[in-house]
């Protein structure tokens, strides 16, 4: 059945409110022979399809983009080149794109921004990693406070910081090196750290290896770890952490 058919449904009273919502979060995916689109993402998880647009054929990827688009009236994209950047404007000149994120997005206006989630690097080269979770949960309507450049080299720059670190429903703690950042926040705060180690750092950092296994082996209680430079996938966990803490709060 057709979406406008299960409203008319619901409205005659054939069916429940309750079956109708079942049936949607059942709704089959849209099918383009070489991707099938997760229309109905948003309705089971409360988060619309994003894009990994890296190593994605452009016309792959165009087609993605003005599918998702053409539906949410928006369309958020990670790991994206300047070239998937230019081609994508040329057909949706409202298109944005952040070079340092990596993020290519057509974004809804959001007029507020919910909770607070706090995002803090060790250093700036970890920024890119950082930008990623931060307008990730942007886009997905968390408010975002950015801390940067507060590594435990020079550990006065961190507490300088925490009272504002403090005060937000979770923190996202981006380091490479050793990554140590996340074990030193999660003693600091009575919330959810979400620790994502970086690339960044000598040989021995092995690719962001060392800072992982770190960070894993925390002995600060109530730290995550997500994958190496995986900003999206803690800007998208963050955002869940914060509308939860903002639901309970209010």
């Amino acid at each position: 059945m057709e979406t406008h058919e299960i409203l008319e449904k619901v409205k005659n009273g054939q069916i429940s409110v309750e079956e109708a919502e079942g049936y949607f979060k059942r709704q089959p995916f849209e099918e383009l022979e070489y991707a099938k689109l997760d229309m109905h993402r948003k309705i089971r998880s409360g988060f619309a399809e994003v894009i990994f647009c890296s190593g994605k054929a452009d016309e792959h990827l165009l087609n993605i983009f003005g599918r998702l688009y053409e539906r949410d009236g928006e369309v958020f994209g990670t790991r994206a080149t300047k070239e998937q950047y230019e081609m994508l404007k040329d057909h949706f000149p409202q298109t944005q794109y952040d070079p340092i994120s990596r993020i290519v997005k057509i974004e809804k206006e959001k007029e507020n921004r919910i909770g607070c989630i706090a995002v803090c690097t060790a250093g700036t080269a970890d920024i890119p990693v950082a930008e990623e979770a931060a307008q990730t949960a942007e886009y997905f309507g968390s408010h975002v406070e950015r801390i940067y450049d507060v590594g435990v080299a020079g550990i006065h720059r961190l507490l300088a910081k925490v009272e504002q670190i403090q005060k937000a429903n979770c923190v996202v703690a981006v380091a490479g090196m050793e990554g140590a950042l996340a074990s030193v926040i999660g003693g600091l705060v009575d919330k959810p750290v979400i620790a994502v180690p970086t690339s960044v750092g000598y040989g021995a950092n092995m690719n962001g290896l060392s800072a992982l296994l770190t960070m894993i082996n925390s002995c600060s209680n109530g730290i995550a770890v997500v994958n190496i430079d995986n900003g999206y996938g803690a800007g998208y966990i963050a955002t869940q952490i914060n509308r939860m803490g903002v639901k309970n709060n209010g």
